[in-house]
């Protein structure tokens, strides 16, 4: 297997996601919302960007294959953390959000540790990729209503039980999957 190359491009755009995140969390910490959604949105544009340049200039990688879901669920945790601290959202929908989001990466590492090559049969799902864009969506609207006369509240409550659905689903499916490569390992044993 030829060895790849770790400091392309894309990932380094994607570590550079990952480090802005403590960023974010001290924007909105400190109530500079306005720098708070600006790193936001920058974090937003950089996971379009690495993406498309992981495609375009052939340098997709395992690693980024890693760390871009990577990214994206360490902002939103830490986002819906710092949301629930706050009294913004319940603190049961963070709780659902980082959970569905630990319970994926314990899954996928336990399955690596029983000797499952997860990065070929594991694709993200449809519904997955709606639960991220949803959150992200939600995390946006909000800092958003912070910034500019914009009534996110009135919205609020419907968008969380969307969300709240997306992701008992996406998490579900994911789970499914899951233990449908556990026992298809342990019929062919």
């Amino acid at each position: 297997m030829a060895r790849q190359k770790v400091w392309t491009i894309p990932n380094l755009i994607t570590i550079f996601r990952i480090l802005l995140t403590p960023v974010f969390v001290f924007a909105y910490l400190g109530y500079n919302f306005y720098l708070a959604l600006f790193l936001f949105m920058v974090a937003g544009f950089t996971d379009a960007l690495d993406g498309f340049l992981a495609r375009i200039l052939n340098q997709r990688s395992e690693l980024g294959a890693m760390l871009d879901p990577l990214a994206d669920k360490i902002l939103i945790a830490t986002s819906f953390l710092c949301l629930s601290t706050q009294g913004i959202i319940s603190g049961w929908l963070a709780i659902l959000v980082i959970s569905r989001d630990i319970v994926i990466v314990v899954g996928l590492f336990l399955l690596k540790f029983l000797g499952i090559n997860v990065n070929k049969k594991i694709k993200p799902l449809l519904v997955s990729k709606l639960t991220t864009t949803l959150q992200l969506l939600f995390i946006f609207l909000i800092l958003f209503s912070f910034v500019f006369d914009f009534k996110f509240s009135d919205i609020q409550p419907e968008m969380e039980w969307v969300i709240v659905v997306f992701t008992l689903f996406s998490g579900i499916f994911y789970l499914r999957q899951g233990f449908q490569m556990f026992f298809d390992r342990n019929r062919r044993n």
